[in-house]
């Protein structure tokens, strides 16, 4: 599944890079999101989240495969017997009028129960 988000942050472009690079300062902004532990390349953690009426903590690791104007992450998480779930997140950062337009594009592979509710449940979690 392909999800696309936008957003806008009120700052320059320089000073938004630096802050949603900063693991621990972002993951408590993230509804559900716990990081155990981070070596500035590699976080490790889990993410709680609710599909339909089930509700699944993922444990797993993110890994920066690269960082400059386009940063990618990629993660995968296994909630024991309940599915998997693996994503590749693309995030473009861009300059508009003194604040930064942010756009992510996340690649989205769900398996087990938590696939069986749909990609509109899916990406509403999303």
């Amino acid at each position: 599944m392909a999800l696309r988000h936008d957003c806008t942050v009120p700052v320059p472009v320089d000073d938004a890079w630096r802050a949603l690079l900063d693991i621990e300062r972002v993951a408590p902004c993230l509804q559900g999101a716990t990081v155990e532990e981070y070596d500035d390349k590699t976080v490790t953690g889990s993410v709680r989240v609710k599909v339909g009426p089930v509700t699944i903590t993922y444990k797993g690791t993110a890994v920066f495969e690269e960082r400059d104007e386009e940063a990618r992450g990629a993660g995968r998480g296994r909630p024991g017997r309940a599915g998997t779930a693996r994503a590749t997140v693309t995030g473009t950062l861009s300059e508009r009028d003194g604040v930064t337009a942010v756009t992510v594009h996340t690649g989205l592979t769900v398996t087990g129960r938590p696939a069986q509710f749909g990609r509109g449940v899916l990406s509403e979690v999303g």
